[in-house]
């Protein structure tokens, strides 16, 4: 395969991904701010911190209000990231590979596309957003669907489900790292600790792990057992092991590359041995370790990059 097709697979994966994720944090992160008490002000400036977008969001708004960060990350354009750039992004790529791909996938894109197009200015109010960032979900969704039913399993499918494993990794850990530290931080002179278990059930929300958590973890909501479902449960798709393994399941059909092999391992060690409740009871113990983790994805990346995409 050639390696511009390849990493235009790849990347096609982690925007779908990257789209369907950040339509999850706005909502939940709304559904949040309703669950807590008034006095209790969490914000929306963690949202930033999640997507790693603080020095672009300070250049174009002067505060992060709730409009000025919903409008950001759903439908601002200067923002590679935000849920209208990612669907460009991979409409732009899916038109250069539709050739490898089924049909049906060029025409869920669209709708999903020209949808947020159309509707993006007036969904992202508080009435419609809810709706809104619905239908962004449910578009990601069924085109994932028809990627995953209709496109063969070859070399370029394996490219397109790393993208997406390593961008559900990537933002796993992102909303770990950001809660586990606005958990142990006072918010508007209020004590967040109490509701504790509030935020992390927002947590599990955000990457539709509730249900999932309820039915592995067998026990109450808290961040010991959140943090050991999402980083190194096996079965459940966004866990970060879950991730990580299903990439390593992909390399044999791909050339062989120790360098990756060796990010793989060196990042799953990570999670695989963690002390979960020794990092939670340590001061600044959950971050480092996500920290870590974020490191290893990124040396990840350039490995996948250097083995397979220098001549794109």
């Amino acid at each position: 395969m050639l390696s511009r097709v390849a990493d235009n697979l790849y990347w096609l994966g982690r925007y779908l991904q990257r789209a369907e994720n950040t339509a999850r944090l706005i909502n939940v992160n709304a559904l949040l701010m309703l669950d807590l008490p008034r006095r209790v002000k969490l914000g929306w400036a963690p949202l930033i911190a999640i997507v790693g977008a603080d020095d672009i969001f300070r250049t174009h708004y002067s505060e992060a209000t709730e409009d000025n960060v919903v409008h950001f990350l759903a439908t601002d354009t200067r923002y590679p990231g935000s849920i209208s750039s990612s669907l460009l992004h991979a409409r732009e790529i899916l038109r250069t590979v539709r050739d490898t791909v089924p049909r049906d996938a060029w025409e869920r894109l669209n709708d999903v596309y020209f949808y947020v197009q159309e509707h993006g200015e007036t969904g992202v109010a508080s009435a419609q957003r809810q709706a809104f960032l619905g239908e962004v979900i449910t578009g990601a969704l069924l085109l994932d669907g028809v990627l995953i039913s209709s496109m063969s399993h070859d070399v370029g499918y394996q490219f397109l489900r790393i993208g997406s494993y390593l961008e559900q990794a990537d933002m796993t850990t992102r909303i770990l790292d950001v809660r586990s530290i606005d958990v142990g931080r006072e918010q508007s002179g209020a004590d967040l600790s109490p509701f504790e278990n509030i935020v992390w059930m927002s947590v599990l929300r955000s990457l539709t792990a509730y249900q999932m958590y309820r039915r592995h973890m067998r026990t109450r909501v808290s961040g010991a057992s959140v943090l050991r479902f999402l980083l190194q449960n096996r079965q459940f798709p966004r866990s970060v092991m879950f991730c990580l393994s299903s990439i390593a399941s992909t390399l044999p059909l791909l050339p062989d590359n120790r360098k990756i092999e060796r990010a793989i391992e060196r990042t799953r060690a990570l999670v695989r041995d963690a002390n979960i409740d020794a990092l939670v009871k340590a001061e600044g113990g959950v971050p480092r370790l996500m920290d870590e983790i974020q490191i290893g994805l990124g040396e990840l990346h350039t490995a996948l990059s250097d083995a397979y995409f220098q001549m794109a």
